[in-house]
């Protein structure tokens, strides 16, 4: 998993802090913060990796649901 700055297909900017896994079923889970305008860390998330990797239907085209835009955060 790459860390650094991720565009959601909603438009929207995400930096990826790392990786965790469950206590109980040992999945892996990505842990995210949603950021603002400019770029300022904002809500913390956490997502399963399997989920946060997939591609999703947007106007009948598969994209990814996050992209990975830079390794470098402003």
């Amino acid at each position: 998993m790459k860390l650094g700055k991720y565009l959601h297909y909603k438009n929207k900017f995400y930096e990826v802090i790392g990786e965790a896994r469950h206590s109980e079923t040992l999945e892996k889970l990505v842990v995210y913060y949603s950021l603002d305008k400019n770029f300022k860390r904002k809500s913390l998330w956490i997502r399963p990796k399997k989920m946060f990797l997939e591609k999703v239907e947007v106007s009948g085209k598969k994209v990814p649901r996050f992209k990975f835009i830079s390794a470098k955060i402003d």
